[in-house]
């Protein structure tokens, strides 16, 4: 004879729970009625912030590699460019157009040393502090093109001007990067006032145009050639358009904890849910202990 075995619902015969039993969703909302409380509530709006946050953060830094890349990609196309008269590029009262920044140019003149100035904090590729060499260079129609001869060390107090190497006398051609006006949003250094006699924070063409009383050309030039004898001031150094930093690889970084936001958020809950299920069995286990006894 074959035994007919028959697994029985824990219900009523109709497939109801019994009369005060648990209901399923009744239980799964028990359990997740711990999201409601204050400190849950307070971790999920944190989490809702970061979530936008870090993604905006990562397209932050995503146009942050786009523009390098694209600075790079100019820069390539005009620094090894055929050297042009700087009045083509530039002119007085003129700002220099972003396309023709570190072209290089060519001027014929004069060299005005007793108008030079000095650029304070200004460093080597070395990083040691020190000045920039700001000569007025005088073209033959009497108009004034800013040069920047190079960096010098401070040989004292950077209250103090420093001892510079005198420019080459008589008429020269010099060739340079044309560059454009500095200022304080674009470079990031204060035009702090009331500085020692020659000495300025920024180069400015209306600024010196102002103090010279003469027309100087929009911008000035980073020369690049004659070399100076001795090597003082020393040239600067052409812009590094080669290396494209680590921008892509912070935007991915940000996505990433973006989404790691929520998957941290689940991993909570579920650490939550079993560690309160846990607790529960251990509280009836004695229950259900004694009732059995």
């Amino acid at each position: 004879m074959t035994a007919d075995i028959r697994e029985e619902s824990p219900g009523a015969p109709d497939g109801t729970l019994p009369s005060g039993a648990p209901s399923r969703t009744g239980t799964v909302r028990g359990v997740y009625r711990f999201l409601l409380s204050r400190q849950w509530v307070i971790l999920t709006l944190i989490g809702l912030v970061l979530i936008p946050v870090m993604i905006e953060l990562g397209f932050w830094q995503l146009h942050r590699h786009e523009a390098r890349v694209a600075r790079n990609d100019k820069i390539a196309r005009v620094i090894d460019a055929e050297p042009v008269p700087a009045e083509r590029l530039t002119a007085p009262g003129r700002e220099v157009r972003d396309s023709d920044v570190y072209r290089r140019v060519t001027a014929e003149g004069t060299y005005d040393p007793k108008h030079e100035v000095v650029v304070r904090r200004r460093t080597n590729s070395d990083d040691e502090v020190g000045f920039h060499v700001l000569t007025p260079f005088v073209l033959r129609d009497g108009k004034v093109l800013l040069v920047n001869r190079g960096w010098i060390r401070a040989d004292g107090p950077q209250t103090a001007f420093p001892k510079i190497p005198a420019p080459p006398r008589g008429r020269l051609t010099v060739t340079g990067r044309l560059m454009a006006d500095e200022t304080s949003a674009a470079s990031g250094i204060k035009d702090v006032r009331g500085l020692p006699d020659r000495q300025i924070m920024l180069i400015s063409s209306g600024q010196q145009a102002h103090a010279l009383g003469k027309p100087v050309l929009g911008g000035y030039i980073a020369q690049t050639a004659p070399e100076n004898p001795g090597g003082s001031p020393q040239l600067i150094a052409a812009p590094d358009h080669s290396s494209i930093g680590a921008h892509m690889a912070y935007a991915i970084q940000w996505w990433l904890f973006a989404a790691g936001v929520p998957a941290g958020w689940i991993v909570l809950v579920r650490r939550e849910v079993r560690d309160r299920r846990e607790a529960a069995a251990a509280e009836a286990a004695p229950e259900a202990a004694a009732a059995a006894a």
